[in-house]
């Protein structure tokens, strides 16, 4: 009646699905275990995940397909909100020098900076901390960072010292925003005898510090915003945890899909 043969009808009853709708089912489970376990992932950073740990190798356009069928979204981005306060007596001010050229050839030749703020909750209590971190633009990872109950000049000049102490031979142009850390004399000083060179961003162009930004939007994106944090240590603790992942955990497409610390050894034996 339904003109069927018998061999095609009791393959269907032995396997009712097509190979790829199959394989799909698969992929499903191991995108929807991705997404439990990291849920800021988008469906890019999820095929990412599927080559690196799980040697399966799709494209973008199918995880994408399968995200939006099951619902699988990343959690989204808010808008930033800036916390630089410009001095009212500025000791150095220097040129944008960088000039937003973000890529560079080796680490060390670029540095960013920058300061976030976080807010936890005890009561209802607001209380806050500052970020302060200092990102290399070749292999993108967090050369160093402090975190702060005080956005103040020593909260910068722990940063950079920590950096220095960490990359002492390097000499990099220093990039910031005009914040009344950075256009100090005891910042001018420093930078200065580390040979470094000082940039800053045009007055009003957080564009001009773009993949600083970018990292303050990752950060909040994957681990704070959505979240209420009732304690410093609570805080403190997710921030130390995410950039520990984020030099060595969190692939980017921008390095071939190798982490920041990835990247930046196989520079160093290379050399």
């Amino acid at each position: 009646m339904m003109n069927v043969t018998r061999s095609a009808y009791n393959r269907w009853v032995k396997q009712p699905y097509s190979p790829r709708k199959h394989k799909n089912e698969q992929l499903t489970k191991i995108i929807r275990k991705i997404h439990d376990e990291h849920p800021e992932m988008g469906y890019r950073r999820i095929k990412d995940e599927l080559k690196r740990n799980y040697e399966t190798e799709v494209n973008d356009k199918r995880v994408l397909r399968l995200c939006r069928k099951e619902g699988i979204q990343s959690t989204i981005k808010h808008q930033a909100n800036s916390i630089t306060r410009r001095g009212k007596h500025p000791y150095h001010t220097a040129k944008n020098i960088l000039n937003r050229s973000f890529t560079a050839e080796a680490p060390n030749q670029k540095w960013v900076t920058d300061i976030s703020e976080f807010k936890y909750y005890i009561g209802l209590e607001v209380h806050k901390v500052y970020l302060s971190a200092i990102l290399d633009l070749c292999d993108r990872r967090i050369v160093s960072f402090v975190i702060r109950e005080t956005n103040d000049l020593p909260l910068v000049i722990d940063t950079f010292d920590q950096a220095v102490q960490a990359e002492p031979e390097a000499r990099p142009i220093f990039h910031s925003d005009r914040g009344f850390q950075y256009t100090h004399q005891q910042m001018y000083q420093r930078i200065t005898e580390a040979g470094m060179t000082q940039s800053m961003s045009r007055v009003g162009k957080c564009t001009d510090n773009g993949p600083m930004e970018g990292f303050w939007g990752i950060i909040k994106r994957e681990k704070y915003y959505g979240r209420k944090f009732t304690s410093r240590e609570q805080l403190v603790g997710m921030i130390n945890d995410y950039i520990n992942y984020y030099n060595n955990g969190r692939y980017q497409r921008k390095l071939q899909a190798l982490t920041p610390m990835e990247c930046h050894n196989q520079y160093d034996q290379a050399v």
